[in-house]
Formats: C-alpha cells, sequence, structure tokens
C-alpha cells in the first residue's frame, strides 16, 4: 500500500466523515453485544430478546425503501443527519431507561423500533453521498476505505464490548454507543458539499421512477436477485447452524466467537487487496470472489478440523470485502446520481427482506435433514447461481469508469 492510495484521508470532506463513520460504526458492533446482555440480565427471557431484536429489524425491512426516497428528496446530508439524531435518542433512551430499573417490553421495543427507522432512512443516503465526498478517480478508493472501517468494527466493537461488560455494565455500553454518534452528527453539519436540488414530485413517482432505473440495468437486478437468494439460501441458515455447528461439534461459543474474529481480518485483508485496484471488468471479479463466499458453510458442513474452519473463515471475509469495494464502486459510477439512494434502496431491501425467513427456516429444517445437509445444499446453490452469473453478458461487459465526474 503505498502513500498514494491513502492520500484520500487528508481530503477535508472524506477524511472526517469516514472517522466520524468508524466511531459510530464500533459503537453499533459494541450496541449488539450490549443490548443482548442488557436485555437478558434486565429480563431474564430469550422471548422478550427475540421480540426486541426484531422489533428493531421490521421498520428497518419495511421503511427501506421509503428512505431511499428520502434520500433522493432531500439533500442526503440532511437525511443522514436526522437519522443519526434518531439513532443516537434510540440508544440513550435505551440506556437510561435500564440505568432506572427493569424497562417494560413495550418500552425497550418502541426504543428498537426508532433505531430501526433512523438506520432505514440512513442507508441509503448514506451509500449515495460519497460520489459526492470525493474526485471520480477515488472512489474505488473510498469504498475500500470505508468497507475497511466496517470490517475494523466488526472486529474491534464485539470485542472491546465483551471487556467494558465485564467491567461497567450493559447500560454503560448502550450509552457509549449512544455518545459514538456524535461525531458523525458533527462531521455531517461541517460538510461542504452541493446537491442538486430535486423536482417536485410524490412518493409514488419517486418510486416508479427509481424503480425504472434500477429495472433498466440488468446486471444491477440480476445481482441484487442472486445475492437475495443468497441471503435466503446460503447466509441466513449459515448464522444460525453455524453456530449451533460450533456449540454440537466443536468447542462452542469460543469456536464461534474466534470463527467470526477470523472473518473480520479475513474482511480487513480483502479491503486492503483492493485499495488502489480498478479491475476492468468489475463484475467479473466479484462473482469469481464470491465463490469463496461459501468456504464457511461447506467447512461447517464436513464438520471440518479447526484450522481448515478457520481457513474457510478467513476466505470468506476476504470475499466479502472485495465484493463490497467493487460492487458498491459499480453501482455509484453507473446508476445517475439523483436516483442513486432510491437504487441502493432496492438493493438492500433485497439482501435484508429474506435474509430472516432463511434464519427462521433453517432450524425446522435442519432438525429433519441435519445442520451438514442444509449448508451443503447453500454450499451447492451459490456455486450453481455464480456460474450461471458469469455466463450472462451483462457481467461480463460491464466495466469500471475511468472517473466519475468529479464532485461539483
Amino acid at each position: 500500500m503505498n502513500a498514494r492510495r491513502l492520500g484520500i484521508l487528508c481530503d477535508r470532506n472524506f477524511g472526517p466523515f469516514l472517522a466520524g463513520y468508524a466511531t459510530s460504526a464500533i459503537g453499533t458492533a459494541m450496541s449488539s453485544v450490549a443490548l443482548s446482555f442488557a436485555v437478558l440480565q434486565g429480563r431474564g427471557s430469550l422471548a422478550d430478546l427475540s421480540y426486541v431484536l426484531a422489533a428493531r429489524l421490521v421498520p428497518l425491512v419495511i421503511f427501506l425503501i421509503a428512505g431511499g426516497v428520502l434520500g433522493d428528496r432531500f439533500p442526503r446530508r440532511r437525511v443522514m443527519l436526522y437519522a443519526d439524531t434518531v439513532r443516537a435518542f434510540a440508544q440513550g433512551g435505551l440506556a437510561v431507561s435500564f440505568f432506572l430499573g427493569s424497562p417494560s417490553l413495550a418500552l425497550l421495543m418502541f426504543l428498537a423500533a426508532l433505531n430501526g427507522l433512523g438506520e432505514a432512512a440512513f442507508t441509503p443516503s448514506f451509500n449515495a453521498l460519497v460520489p459526492s465526498l470525493v474526485p471520480g478517480d477515488r472512489l474505488a478508493d473510498a469504498n475500500a476505505l470505508r468497507g475497511l472501517a466496517q470490517s475494523v468494527a466488526t472486529v474491534a466493537g464485539p470485542a472491546l464490548a465483551g471487556v467494558l461488560v465485564a467491567i461497567t455494565s450493559p447500560a454503560t455500553l448502550l450509552l457509549v454507543d449512544a455518545i459514538s454518534y456524535l461525531p458523525s452528527i458533527v462531521v455531517l453539519l461541517l460538510l461542504r458539499i452541493d446537491e442538486l436540488p430535486r423536482a417536485p414530485s410524490t412518493m409514488l413517482q419517486d418510486l416508479r421512477s427509481g424503480w425504472r432505473v434500477f429495472w433498466s440495468f440488468p446486471w444491477l437486478w440480476t445481482v441484487t436477485l442472486q445475492f437475495t437468494l443468497f441471503n435466503l439460501i446460503v447466509w441466513g441458515p449459515y448464522l444460525v447452524l453455524a453456530p449451533a455447528s460450533a456449540d454440537r461439534f466443536y468447542q462452542g461459543a469460543s469456536t464461534w466467537g474466534f470463527v467470526l474474529a477470523v472473518y473480520g481480518i479475513g474482511s480487513i485483508t480483502g479491503g486492503l487487496l483492493i485499495l488502489g485496484r480498478r479491475p476492468h471488468r468489475p463484475l467479473i471479479v466479484t462473482t469469481v470472489v464470491t465463490f469463496l463466499w461459501v468456504a464457511p458453510s461447506a467447512a461447517f458442513a464436513l464438520h471440518a478440523p479447526l484450522p481448515v474452519l478457520c481457513c474457510a473463515a478467513l476466505l470468506g471475509g476476504i470475499a466479502s470485502a472485495v465484493f463490497n469495494g467493487l460492487w458498491m464502486t459499480t453501482v455509484q459510477q453507473r446508476v445517475p446520481p439523483e436516483a442513486l439512494s432510491r437504487v441502493m434502496a432496492y438493493i438492500a431491501f433485497g439482501a435484508y427482506s429474506v435474509g430472516p425467513v432463511g434464519m427462521a427456516l433453517a432450524g425446522p429444517i435442519s432438525e429433519a435433514a441435519g445442520i451438514g445437509t442444509v449448508l451443503a445444499i447453500g454450499v451447492g446453490w451459490q456455486l450453481v447461481a455464480n456460474s450461471v452469473i458469469l455466463t450472462l453478458p451483462a457481467i461480463r461487459t460491464a466495466q469500471l469508469l475511468t472517473a466519475r465526474p468529479s464532485r461539483p
């Protein structure tokens, strides 16, 4: 890695933006641990924990596309600013409620839902704002560094949470998460970017025009459909059955935690690998590399030895980072800026909407067919789907632009 690749961190907009995002991402990664322990210690019910976690996920899925409309109708910086404020308030409310005693389930679900609404508004605008922050020829580096920051947060957040829960309390961690949004809010207030005014339109018109743009790129909806099914058949079941396999065939939680950590290290490695690299045919690269994304599922299905399991997790993490970085850059370059938030929302909706269905079905099906069988079906599906995707002209001919028009 040379200094030029990291020079984008000195950009007057992107450097502070990435720092603010990284801070809030670490806080969010910590809060997933904190909230689980807070609910379990405060209420002692697995059912209540399920309700609280679902209360965040359901509005996130339902309102994600509406969040995309907001990001294309109003200045994205302002949408993100309000969304971060809502999320900070929700996490702060959760912290205060646990500090004051044992909060009601209704209050916890309300605050969790508020957090989900904030994320639904934030995510499409966040994904669409990056091209406005950097020169066109540095967009790939910006996405690589953003993915790298997310990967570091994924590894560091839970580790910090485990230490802090032991010496403080889950409520304290929730408060730390609320405070972690403040740097992002400050940075968003200080950003100086010009965003073009949008023509007035109705919500339905916005949804229709956004869908037309989404559907006009065959490679875009093809890959989105592929990974919607990936989350249903492969990744959703993996997130349920891999820890169950670790508990049954390995050393339980310690094995699962180690696998997650190695996966995160793989994501960091993948982010470093693509930094400064711009393959001419990015979707061929993303399709080829995601053959490796099923390596962890295959290793668990085969009850592979722990060193093999860790190697598989490392490969899966690398594949994840390479895919996400190149895919995001391709979408940001090819989709018209005025429709980018809505298109990002349609993509994210595909990712979020059916994953929980796969998770819900994995347990009952595996009880009848076996954990290894369900994981193996996912592996087979991904290998076949990727092979088919590689034959499509829309995938093989899509190119990265040498540069997208620079920010205003």
